[in-house]
């Protein structure tokens, strides 16, 4: 009974062995290449789609950045502007001049890779650096200054905005590589309160903080402060004598306000002074001094004459400026970036339209 009964499990495990062996099978090269086929069909849309997705995000994060950029820059413009006492149009700042007259360009800071674009004066606080005691005036010095000690003062401040293009790619100018994006900066030319006089001291002709030039506060940076009146600034004849070219060199480096602005100088839109006089609504006056060339529109406008991508309308009776800045937000990602009317939204546009606070004489 044993024996049989080993027979009969010996018998069934064999059956068993066999038949596993012939249902057991492995995949073809037919069926490989068929599955590496619907795998590469199904991916590859897939894997286009994400990188196409990616581009795009960045792409709108670039504009983004430079819509926000650029709406900065102009709302800080705005804000200097609302202090102006008096800005300078085209004609001031490049001619011809009329009579006793001079073109005020050359006597702001030189870069041949510069140009001005919105020049005007202001009117500065400084607080707490005018000494209140004039018998201490010549003892304190405005770093050691106190709400006890010293007074607010104000102060004539020349400033400039320029466009900036630098011939060789800089660091900031990523990809890197040429041409590479413009970008405005800002100087600013500011008269020292040593020229403030204090009516206290004998004949009220002693300036406050004589002799104490060295305090950042107390220097001119660039101011012409001679005391004759013939070569001295005066704001009443603005584009004569403003600034002293011996000390302009100490001016402070300019202050970048913004990277990327456009740089395409093809198909970009072209302001014109027509445009500057409609959107201002200039009226020529009827009458003109003796000597000064006839009404120019163009004379409202201030440009590079290159890009068109910062330039302002200036209307100097009014003191009234309006400043448009266009920026370039694809050449944050690549160096071909060229204006594309087609495509206005990677170059935002901003403008703004500021009235100073008073013009010249009043």
């Amino acid at each position: 009974m044993k024996t049989l009964l080993r027979l009969l499990l010996k018998s069934q495990h064999q059956r068993n062995r066999s038949g596993s062996a012939q249902t057991e099978k492995g995949m073809t090269l037919v069926e490989l290449l068929v599955g590496a086929i619907m795998a590469f069909l199904i991916i590859t849309p897939m894997l286009a789609f994400v990188v196409d997705m990616l581009n795009t995000d960045r792409r709108e994060q670039v504009k983004s950045n430079t819509e926000q950029d650029i709406q900065a820059a102009v709302d800080f413009i705005a804000q200097d502007l609302s202090q102006a006492i008096y800005i300078y149009d085209n004609r001031a700042l490049n001619g011809p001049p009329g009579p006793n007259e001079q073109r005020v360009a050359p006597q702001l800071p030189q870069n041949p890779n510069e140009t001005p674009i919105l020049v005007f004066w202001k009117r500065e606080q400084l607080r707490n650096s005018l000494p209140i005691n004039a018998t201490v005036a010549e003892n304190i010095k405005p770093k050691d200054c106190t709400t006890n000690l010293c007074n607010d003062t104000y102060v004539l401040s020349l400033v400039a905005y320029y466009q900036s293009r630098n011939p060789i790619p800089p660091t900031w100018c990523q990809p890197d590589g040429a041409p590479c994006p413009s970008r405005i900066v800002r100087y600013e030319i500011r008269d020292g309160i040593d020229r403030v006089i204090d009516p206290s001291f004998p004949g009220g002709a002693t300036p406050y903080g004589q002799g104490n030039t060295t305090s950042a506060q107390q220097t001119d940076l660039g101011f012409n402060t001679s005391t004759d009146p013939a070569t001295s600034f005066n704001l009443n004849n603005p584009t004569v004598n403003v600034t002293d070219p011996a000390t302009l060199g100490r001016v402070n480096p300019p202050e970048v306000l913004v990277n990327y602005i456009d740089h395409s100088t093809q198909n970009v839109p072209i302001p014109s002074g027509r445009d500057c006089q409609d959107i201002l609504g200039f009226v020529p006056p009827a009458v003109r001094p003796a000597g000064t060339p006839p009404f120019d529109p163009e004379n409202l406008l201030i440009t590079d004459d290159s890009t068109h991508s910062f330039y302002a309308c200036v209307d100097t009776s009014k003191n009234i400026a309006r400043v448009t800045i266009r920026g370039n937000s694809l050449r944050r990602i690549q160096t071909d970036a060229d204006f594309n009317p087609n495509n206005p939204a990677y170059f935002p546009t901003a403008t703004v339209q500021v009235q100073g606070l008073g013009v010249r004489g009043r």
